[in-house]
């Protein structure tokens, strides 16, 4: 059974990533259009504000499964139970903390945003604040009640409600979005579909796995345990905050809800960039904590590292190089003219963060050997650095230079530091990584050279050009990467299940 609910959850887990891709490709085109860059901007800006909030959670989620599933194995029910009431009131605390600290944001919006957003902008985000505190204030709580479903391995029931929100959400916001309902509309509908499937995952825990929740019994010794297990998870979510949400922040301060807008296009495209590398780590990673922790062997390693990472830069070599050659005429059809800046913020984003999206690997290993303290300590710092620079350089050149802070800081940190610290302290062959990058490298920067000098005499401002446009560099870049980018292995690797499909079809 929970060899059944791993794999038809990880399936599950890819049609949920094709359908978030699917939806970002085909509804926020309309929900740009019908909004309006003004509106858009008010309620990404309000967004990335709220989303600072959610850093409260302070790592605990991941927490609850991991103790969960412990207790579990060891078939201690009592403490089990006990836990899940101590974070309930922990949440709760948390909840109306953020709360406060919302409504505080509430009372100050004209204080914040007066400089460059109008009297009626800063009434709708006061209404949109409000709403999103309140949001999160309920979520808090019910949201331990996803953990636990996550920790007794109920991957399918979970992936399904996820699939389901994916699909009814834009549903819904069209059917607003056509009667005139703009961000407020959007607000509303993204609160009400969160609490239902908080409220559904919360009937899933008493109904169908039959918990118990106790209250009487808060363990302050257990609870320090699990704040130092969760801090360096509480690390990595200031540092995501500050990357991905600060910009917006600052923008809504400076420049207005415009600019706003076209950077938080950028930013959506950031999240489809990288969640191809995530579903590439997902098929190739998922018994490599066993092999590191069991395998002192750190030429293996290395070759474990080097071979992930040329199958992940197989793909993301190919992403890059499109978007460089076909990113700019796809926003503008996508998302509008009007967002035309958002393909330069997007492309400072994309070319430092390839490198950590091939390296990521990286990061089983240093938690295979419980080496997280420097990453989490390094990534940290260096975002502060970056948002010290993104706030001169935000009020100088607008998105352009929010996206040069963030930029300056994955290359710093995540690049240069990362790599530095994986041949010194880990003893992976950097050196030997890079070599084998370079020798993939001539077929993307080569073919991408040629196109970029050919497409200057060719319009691309029809999806039919565009499209055209892409299957030629495809059909072109991929026979020559194939024979000459890849190596027999990998070759193997991505035609064995093309190989095994056509054997059923074909016998």
């Amino acid at each position: 059974m929970a060899v059944n609910q791993l794999k038809a959850g990880a399936f599950l887990s890819y049609v949920s990533i094709g359908l978030n891709n699917l939806v970002g490709l085909l509804y926020i085109p309309f929900m740009l259009r019908m909004m309006g860059q003004n509106e858009y901007g008010l309620y990404a800006l309000v967004a990335s504000v709220i989303a600072y909030l959610t850093v409260l959670d302070l790592g605990f989620g991941n927490a609850i499964v991991r103790y969960t599933a412990k207790f579990r194995a060891e078939g201690k029910m009592t403490e089990q139970y006990d836990m899940f009431g101590m974070f309930l009131l922990l949440y709760s605390l948390i909840g109306l903390i953020a709360f406060l600290i919302g409504l505080g944001l509430y009372f100050n919006v004209n204080a914040l945003f007066d400089r460059s957003m109008t009297a009626e902008d800063l009434d709708k985000i006061r209404i949109m604040m409000l709403l999103m505190t309140l949001n999160l204030a309920f979520t808090f709580p019910l949201s331990i009640f996803g953990s636990i479903i996550t920790a007794y391995e109920d991957f399918v029931f979970q992936k399904l409600v996820n699939i389901v929100r994916i699909i009814l959400n834009p549903l819904v916001m069209i059917i607003l979005l056509l009667m005139g309902y703009r961000a407020i509309g959007m607000v509303v509908v993204t609160t009400l579909f969160n609490i239902a499937t908080l409220l559904v995952n919360c009937w899933y825990c008493f109904h169908r796995i039959h918990i118990r929740i106790c209250l009487g019994r808060f363990q302050w010794g257990f609870l320090k345990e699990v704040s130092i297990y969760s801090f360096w998870i509480f690390l990595n979510a200031i540092m995501d905050r500050i990357y991905w949400s600060t910009g917006q922040f600052i923008l809504g301060i400076y420049k207005g809800a415009a600019t706003v807008a076209v950077y938080a296009v950028a930013i959506q495209l950031q999240g489809i960039y990288m969640s191809f590398s995530t579903a590439i780590s997902g098929v190739f990673l998922p018994r490599v904590t066993a092999m590191v922790t069991k395998e002192n062997n750190e030429k293996a390693i290395s070759d474990l590292f080097i071979r992930t990472g040329r199958i992940q830069y197989i793909v993301m070599a190919f992403m890059l190089t499109g978007f460089i050659l076909f990113g700019r005429p796809f926003i503008h059809l996508w998302a509008g003219t009007d967002y035309d800046e958002a393909y330069y913020i997007a492309l400072l984003f994309f070319v430092p963060l390839t490198v950590p999206l091939i390296q990521n690997l990286g990061i089983t290993i240093l938690q295979a050997r419980n080496q997280m303290r420097f990453r989490s300590l390094l990534y940290v710092v260096i975002a502060l650095v970056s948002l010290g620079i993104s706030i001169p350089m935000a009020r100088l050149y607008g998105g352009i230079g929010c996206a040069l802070g963030i930029a300056f800081a994955l290359v710093c940190g995540q690049i240069i530091a990362m790599n530095i610290y994986y041949h010194k302290r880990i003893h992976i062959e950097i050196i030997r990584f890079w070599i084998e990058i370079a020798k993939m490298s001539p077929i993307p920067l080569g073919l991408g050279i040629i196109f970029y000098f050919f497409l200057r005499c060719i319009p691309l401002d029809t999806v039919w050009q565009l499209g055209l446009g892409i299957v030629v560099f495809t059909v072109i870049y991929i026979p020559l990467f194939w024979f000459m980018g890849m190596n027999q292995y990998e070759r193997d690797l991505f035609s064995a299940p093309v190989k095994k499909i056509l054997g059923k079809c074909f016998r």
